[in-house]
């Protein structure tokens, strides 16, 4: 079964219905349907009315309940991964507004406990000083200044200690020349101040270090619930715990290449130095 990437995210409604349908046609009421599932009735209510969305997991589970014979099984959970799966092209992005975008960002930053960026090739706008973000939006066709107020707006977020933040940026991130040297340089000092702040980790991934894969994407993982992958045309929201896990998998094999605390600050301040000569 294919699809095309417009459809990603677009079939919740479609997949409630028919497992709504799948459960009636089996004669099950929700209540016993949801002892056979092992969850709450009223999770299985949400679920058939579209106000949740079931992982795959949930709905293997219910598929496993209904018996539903093995070609249902893969068309249903098809389905699924398609309602968990999320395209947003930069078009469409740039269409609505980067501001708009950045309002989204502030209220999964607000929801979430825990957010780790895997930044590939330069640095986040949450880190970024003014110059720098400027710089990074330069090439849009688009207004631009909604989303340069929107990303130092959101800074502030750093400074809420009921959060967490891990940042893992790879040597290229922080030395490319998105800015001149000397904005540059001042760039690796704010990386450096902002590392002293009790609940942000950052880290390096320094040229030569071995991974244990080759990094294709910059990603974003919002506690264990959802991650965002960006790509030059858009990005990808996947909410599938398993996807989400093997994300947290890949994260982790980078955390373990990565150089912080006094070690990544004597970097920064080697890069910097060079920045100024």
């Amino acid at each position: 079964m294919t699809f095309e990437a417009e459809q990603l995210g677009e079939s919740g409604p479609e997949l409630a219905s028919l497992l709504r349908e799948l459960r009636k046609r089996a004669g099950l009421s929700g209540d016993r349907l949801a002892a056979r599932c092992n969850m709450s009735q009223s999770k299985v209510s949400r679920i058939e009315n579209g106000r949740t969305r079931p992982s795959l997991v949930d709905v293997e589970a219910i598929l496993r309940a209904l018996d539903a014979p093995p070609e249902l099984v893969a068309e249903v959970s098809a389905l699924a991964r398609l309602a968990n799966t999320e395209w947003r092209n930069l078009r469409e992005l740039r269409r609505k507004g980067l501001g708009t975008r950045q309002a989204e960002l502030k209220g999964l930053e607000a929801s979430s406990a825990h957010m780790r960026y895997f930044l590939l090739s330069m640095v986040t706008g949450l880190l970024a000083t003014p110059e720098y973000v400027r710089a990074s939006l330069a090439h849009s066709p688009a207004d631009t200044s909604k989303a340069v107020a929107g990303k130092l707006e959101r800074q502030a977020v750093l400074y809420d200690a009921s959060k967490q933040f891990t940042f893992l940026l790879t040597e290229q991130a922080i030395r490319w020349p998105v800015v001149s040297p000397l904005p540059l340089a001042e760039q690796m000092d704010r990386l450096g101040s902002l590392s002293y702040l009790p609940n942000v980790r950052i880290g390096v991934i320094p040229v030569g270090a071995v991974t244990p894969r080759v990094p294709l994407n910059t990603f974003t993982i919002y506690d264990a619930s959802l991650v965002t992958i960006e790509t030059s045309a858009g990005s990808l929201v996947l909410r599938d715990g398993r996807d989400v896990q093997t994300y947290l998998k890949e994260f982790a094999g980078y955390e373990e290449c990565a150089l912080f605390g006094e070690e990544l600050r004597a970097r920064l301040a080697e890069w910097s130095a060079a920045c100024r000569a």
